[in-house]
């Protein structure tokens, strides 16, 4: 049986992650959040549940015993946390990570949408958001880094990715089509290995999010 962590696990993406793994796999979960009140147990059996803050190292570092895969969803400041999931999981000896992260960390999205990610963002998020994702990708962690384009709640699966180097595509995503992306790595680990992948809807192509 494989086990997984998720940090962040009250998100919304988190949960639609979480209905899938457990109705599809036989994945035991470990939900790792602040504030752990706001869920449930769905299936006592299949889930752990641990009230504990990303930032807060030891707490983190024993969540991840015994775990085979960490997915991570998280707000807030970036930089710290990301050092905390990859010391954490290095001192584990955890090699495969998920992580979720936004459109923009390589300057990738064509202008004139990119200018407006960055605009609106703000230049001090981008830049602790690309630090994170440094952090990631210059540790020895197999991961998969997800850049997202903007959000919606939309009942659909609908998603193209573009790899680390090509110019970002779209301009929004249904939280179900990540979840759906997340679901599929964590079912078969070796499917996007080391890999930085942006995800959007086709066909969304434009100067502001097409909600």
């Amino acid at each position: 049986m494989t086990n997984g962590l998720i940090l962040g696990a009250h998100g919304q993406i988190a949960q639609l992650v979480r209905q899938r793994l457990l109705a599809e796999t036989d994945v035991h979960l470990t939900l790792y959040l602040r504030n752990s009140y706001r869920i449930k147990k769905t299936n006592p059996q299949r889930e752990t549940i641990i009230d504990g803050d990303v930032n807060d190292y030891h707490k983190l570092t024993t969540a991840m015993k015994s775990q085979d895969i960490v997915y991570a969803n998280l707000g807030g400041r970036f930089e710290p946390m990301a050092k905390n999931i990859v010391k954490a999981m290095t001192a584990n000896n955890i090699n495969r990570l998920i992580y979720v992260t936004g459109l923009g960390l390589y300057h990738e999205v064509p202008n004139p949408f990119g200018q407006w990610v960055e605009d609106s963002v703000g230049h001090d998020v981008m830049a602790d958001t690309r630090r994170a994702a440094q952090i990631i990708e210059e540790s020895k962690i197999d991961a998969t880094i997800i850049r997202a384009a903007y959000m919606d709640n939309n009942d659909e699966i609908d998603y193209e990715l573009t790899e680390k180097g090509i110019p970002f595509k779209g301009t929004v995503i249904s939280r179900k089509s990540i979840a759906d992306l997340i679901a599929k790595v964590i079912k078969n680990p070796k499917l996007y290995e080391n890999s930085s992948l942006g995800i959007a809807k086709p066909g969304t192509n434009g100067d502001r999010p097409m909600f």
